[in-house]
């Protein structure tokens, strides 16, 4: 049986592998939080590894508070870079295959064609920057797989969708950007994913590739437009308006194109990936059975 840590378990990522979880009994799973197990701390991660034996590492854990990050560097080098070099380290050491998860935040946005895994990073936030160092910690272990997601989404924690579906409740009127497109990631069908690329590497330890990959659901919407379908399948009456970036100042910049090119990893690992707007669905059915609303 692989042994499979799951870190920064509380999250939105961590908490759907922690709901797949039951779907993959021949793995055994330890979810871990800061106030578990925390990763800074590079004597206590190697007492750990020491007592167990762990193959996988999925690293969930980050510091994503992308305002807060600007006026908060040192914490975001600390969970975003420092404890990544600390995991990856530790993994070859220790022989773990490390799968971690990084942003679209490495690109500035100012491209027009979709980015693939060898499109030139440059981050325009302390976040993305941080995200960026933190993938080169990751790298340095032979044995990483990367996956940058963007706009990422979960009935769990806190998220846009959410906090749409929160406003739109309260307020008659929600003004919403339209000039940032880019392609949600239901963390659902990330963690699926990332379930079955170790699925498949167990029954073929070849299958397992190291490499920076990218994954979003498929097709592209502007935030706008991802309000409006909220609110719409809310059945809302909110009504939700467009406005431009420079309309809604923010203390870290966004990337203004956040689209993928996901050719790599659905050929790599023979996945399929939904539309956002199927996904998108799924997730507000969830939360509205949550509620019972």
């Amino acid at each position: 049986m692989a042994n499979i840590l799951i870190t920064g378990a509380n999250g939105q990522l961590g908490s759907e592998i922690k709901e797949l979880s039951n779907q993959y009994s021949q793995f055994g799973f330890t979810f871990t939080d800061i106030e578990d197990l925390n990763i800074n701390d590079v004597a206590l991660l190697k007492s750990f590894f020491n007592n167990q034996k762990i193959d996988y590492i999925i690293n969930c854990a980050a510091y994503t508070a992308v305002d807060k990050a600007e006026s908060d560097r040192k914490n975001a080098e600390l969970i975003n870079i420092s404890a990544v070099a600390n995991l990856a380290k530790l993994a070859a050491n220790y022989k773990i295959k490390l799968i971690h998860i990084s942003t679209d935040y490495v690109f500035d946005g100012t491209s027009h064609i979709p980015y693939t895994e060898t499109s030139a990073t440059n981050p325009v936030s302390v976040y993305g920057l941080t995200k960026l160092k933190g993938e080169t910690e990751a790298l340095r272990h032979q044995q990483s797989i990367i996956i940058r997601a963007s706009w990422l989404y979960s009935s769990f924690g806190k998220n846009f969708v959410k906090s749409m579906l929160s406003l739109a409740k309260d307020r008659t009127e929600l003004s919403v950007v339209f000039d940032q497109v880019g392609s949600p990631t239901y963390a659902r069908d990330l963690a699926e994913v990332i379930l079955q690329i170790i699925s498949k590497s167990e029954d073929d330890p070849a299958l397992f590739v190291p490499g920076i990959y990218h994954y979003s659901n498929e097709g592209v919407c502007s935030w706008y437009d991802l309000a409006y379908e909220i609110v719409t399948f809310a059945s809302l009456k909110t009504i939700v308006r467009p406005i431009e970036t420079k309309d809604y100042p923010t203390p870290a910049k966004r990337p203004a194109y956040s689209v993928f090119n996901k050719n790599k990893i659905k050929q790599t690992f023979s996945i399929e990936i939904p539309h956002w707007k199927d996904s998108l669905y799924k997730c507000l059915t969830i939360l509205k059975n949550k509620s019972g609303v």
